[in-house]
């Protein structure tokens, strides 16, 4: 399969800014179905290059781009989402903000890249419905954690104020129950597909992973699916160890990178400090490092890699983590 050419898309609420590279034709198209199947026409027309041959490439936007991603996939077409900071970086520095501007960068930088990276393959409706239910959780414990802390405060320096105070115990019951909803509905959907389920029970085997954490690894990997290692899932949490150095002269510590999904390494670093509770192999880990003067943090980060590698072996192998320190006497 040889890529010709690419047509590059600035994705908004409203409409597709659209840029075929070689030519350099630009034309903008409503973000609706009409619309998107005018797109598709228009890019095959003017590029003159067959279906096999043509790259789509966009930013991922979210909500405004699910459907644009849908309507390309079902019709087999080559398509690639990556982040617009992959794309502003890969660019160098860029002044202003235009669609039209925007969408040939875009097309550019997915014409250099025509060989590299992976094009996208959907996840199945179950991981979508799973992955949209996790995001609405996610904001409703962001939700309650902010009242509950609003009213510990304010019970703290305010005097008595049933009203104020019965208010906000109640949207935090109410906030709890529909998470509890979520959560329900979430085992619902895992129990209904035998291979996800197998795939839970295996992540939750494994001494620190909880629930919320194995769901998070099963849509965030798309089954285990989307990443080539367990590395490459690791980089892309922000836990992965790179060098600083340079020459003779710059000798930095070995670090985490800032660009990462904060809520992956939020659930790792839990994770990390659970299975150091609850795994006397990752507790005798943890104290002797320490013992050895090394940083408390880069041993949880460790830890937070090993389970990661575990998640990944469990699934590749299909049998569940043997805590091998449970067989010396």
């Amino acid at each position: 399969m040889e890529i010709i050419d690419v047509i590059g898309i600035d994705v908004s609420k409203l409409t597709l800014d659209c840029c075929i590279h070689k030519s350099g034709l630009q034309r903008g198209f409503a973000n609706d179905p009409e619309g998107i199947g005018k797109m598709i026409k228009w890019s095959l027309s003017k590029s003159k290059v067959n279906k096999e041959n043509l790259l789509f490439i966009l930013e991922h936007t979210g909500l405004y781009s699910d459907r644009l991603v849908e309507s390309l996939d079902r019709e087999n077409y080559l398509l690639k989402v990556v982040s617009g900071l992959e794309i502003k970086r890969s660019l160098g520095i860029i002044r202003g903000k235009d669609d039209k501007a925007d969408a040939k960068r875009i097309a550019l930088y997915g014409y250099r890249t025509r060989e590299e990276g992976v094009l996208v393959k959907l996840p199945g409706s179950t991981l979508v419905r799973l992955k949209r239910l996790m995001s609405l959780r996610r904001k409703l414990v962001g939700q309650r954690a902010g009242h509950m802390a609003t009213l510990k405060e304010q019970k703290k320096v305010l005097e008595e104020d049933a009203l104020l105070f019965w208010v906000q115990e109640d949207i935090i019951n109410l906030l709890s129950w529909r998470i509890s909803d979520l959560e329900r509905e979430m085992d619902k959907l895992l129990q209904s597909d035998q291979e996800l389920k197998e795939m839970m029970e295996l992540l939750v085997g494994i001494k620190g992973i909880g629930r919320v954490t194995a769901r998070f690894l099963i849509v965030y990997t798309a089954g285990f699916t989307s990443f080539g290692s367990w590395r490459k899932f690791a980089s892309y949490c922000g836990i992965a160890p790179f060098p600083h150095t340079s020459g003779t002269s710059i000798k930095g510590r070995t670090k985490i990178s800032r660009l990462a999904n904060l809520e992956g390494k939020s659930l790792l670093h839990q994770c990390a400090i659970a299975a150091i509770k609850s795994s006397p192999e990752m507790k005798a880990y943890y104290e002797r490092r320490l013992e050895m003067g090394k940083s408390k943090m880069s041993t949880i980060n460790i830890i937070r890699n090993k389970l990661v590698a575990r998640a990944f072996a469990v699934i590749a192998r299909g049998t569940p983590y043997v805590n091998t320190m449970g067989y010396f006497s």
